[in-house]
């Protein structure tokens, strides 16, 4: 990321039944089309955490997809949280 203006990092935890349908990949596609770097990677608890860096447009475009209706399953909520990039992030992957 280092020094493009406008990004950011999006740290969302998405709760609901987002574990076993393919909610990490199919995020993985979206922010990949949207050029993040980051990852999604299950929670004990159940949960879906998602880091991105990117554009401040692509991150905000990224949630709203999270929230939308074709993510896979069934999500209950999408808590969002907004930091300065760190520029430490290299292609999306899943975990």
């Amino acid at each position: 990321m280092g020094g493009v203006v406008g990004a950011v990092r999006l740290v969302a935890l998405v709760r609901g039944r987002v574990q076993g349908v393919g909610f990490r990949f199919w995020t993985r596609s979206r922010a990949l089309e949207l050029g993040l770097s980051g990852w999604a990677r299950n929670l004990a608890d159940g949960h879906v955490e998602v880091v991105a860096e990117g554009s401040r447009d692509a991150c905000h475009a990224l949630l709203a997809a999270l929230r939308g209706p074709e993510a896979p399953g069934r999500v209950d909520a999408v808590v969002p949280s907004f930091e300065v990039p760190r520029g430490d992030l290299d292609g999306f992957v899943t975990g």
